[in-house]
């Protein structure tokens, strides 16, 4: 071969290897620490998502406790205004009691139409129970039994109420209330 061959071999071969070694140095200097890094960021994020994971589920437990007392709540305060249609019928005989505690007498109890059940517009679980009740009473009887029955529970709504003056004076007069009381369906609520 001629020198200018091998002269320009060598710088071709020198060229190339400082060019090798100095890409090696960048990679030891540069990419080596960056994958490490990397490595340790991954492992970090893993851990950071476990936890994340614990964590939403320890939130879900505990918002579905929460959401379980607050539903039992709710259906504690809608105890007190519907009644079981299957307990609808002790109704008659919890009024005819409150009546006698308030010395309410000539007591008659009657539910309105057929059965008494009439279909509550845009409600699916509840209809409306309207019992009419007649009875004769002193002034002051009177509105203790209205007390009385409206403090009953399940909460007990006086629709309307008549009271007609007796002509003997202060003796007892006639009185009418329309009583309306929510009723379940019977479907769970």
């Amino acid at each position: 071969m001629k020198p200018i061959h091998k002269k320009y071999f060598a710088t071709v071969a020198l060229t190339w290897a400082s060019s090798l070694v100095l890409c090696f140095v960048v990679y030891m200097l540069v990419i080596v620490p960056q994958q490490e890094s990397k490595k340790q960021i991954e492992k970090d994020m893993a851990e950071a998502k476990r936890k994340y994971r614990s964590t939403v589920k320890a939130v879900q437990k505990d918002t579905d406790i929460h959401l379980s007392k607050e539903i039992e709540n709710l259906r504690n305060q809608l105890r007190q205004f519907v009644i079981d249609f299957d307990d609808s019928a002790n109704l008659t005989f919890d009024i005819s009691r409150i009546a006698t505690e308030n010395k309410v007498t000539s007591v008659t109890i009657r539910s309105k139409g057929s059965d008494g059940f009439l279909a509550m517009p845009n409600c699916k679980y509840l209809c409306e129970h309207h019992i009419n009740v007649g009875f004769t009473a002193g002034f002051n009887q009177f509105a203790s039994f209205l007390n009385a029955l409206e403090r009953n529970h399940p909460v007990v709504f006086v629709d309307e109420f008549a009271i007609t003056r007796s002509e003997q004076g202060d003796s007892d007069h006639q009185a009418f209330l329309n009583i309306v009381v929510c009723v379940s369906k019977g479907h769970d609520s």
